[in-house]
C-alpha cells in the first residue's frame, strides 16, 4: 500500500518538527503528523500496525525520535510505516514548482488576454 502526503502536509509537518525542536513540545507536531493522513489512511495504519490506536503509533515514532532533525522524523515515520507493508510518498520540490510554474503561467495568459480585451475595447472607444 501506498500513502501520499501532499505538499501543504509535509510543510506543516516540517515546520510543527522544527517547534517541536525550538520550544520541545511535541503535542502540535503529534496533532499536525495526524492531520497529515486521512480517515481511511488512519484505520488502513491501524489495521496493519501492531499498536491498534494511531495516536500510539505517533506516540510510538516521536518517543524514538532524538527531537534534533526534522529529516530523521520523516525517516522514522517511514521506517515504522514500512514494516507495515505501507510505502510513504511525498510531493516533489519538482512537482510542486512545476505546478507552480503552470499556475502562474496560466495567470499570466489570464493577464495578457485581459490586456487585449482593454486594448481592443480602448480602440473601440477612440473610433466613436
Amino acid at each position: 500500500m501506498e500513502i501520499f502526503l501532499d505538499k501543504r502536509a509535509v510543510k506543516q509537518i516540517r515546520t510543527s518538527a522544527q517547534d517541536a525542536i525550538d520550544e520541545g513540545d511535541t503535542d502540535t507536531l503529534r496533532e499536525d503528523i495526524i492531520e497529515a493522513f486521512s480517515d481511511d489512511q488512519i484505520e488502513e495504519i491501524e489495521r496493519r500496525v501492531d499498536s491498534v490506536d494511531f495516536n500510539d503509533f505517533i506516540s510510538e515514532v516521536l518517543d524514538e525520535w532524538s527531537g534534533d532533525e526534522v529529516d530523521e522524523l520523516f525517516e522514522l515515520i517511514e521506517g515504522h510505516l514500512s514494516e507495515a507493508g505501507i510505502d510513504v510518498k511525498y510531493a516533489t520540490a519538482e512537482a510542486d514548482d512545476e505546478e507552480e510554474e503552470e499556475v502562474e503561467d496560466e495567470d499570466e495568459d489570464e493577464d495578457e488576454d485581459e490586456e487585449d480585451d482593454d486594448v481592443f475595447v480602448e480602440d473601440t472607444e477612440e473610433e466613436l
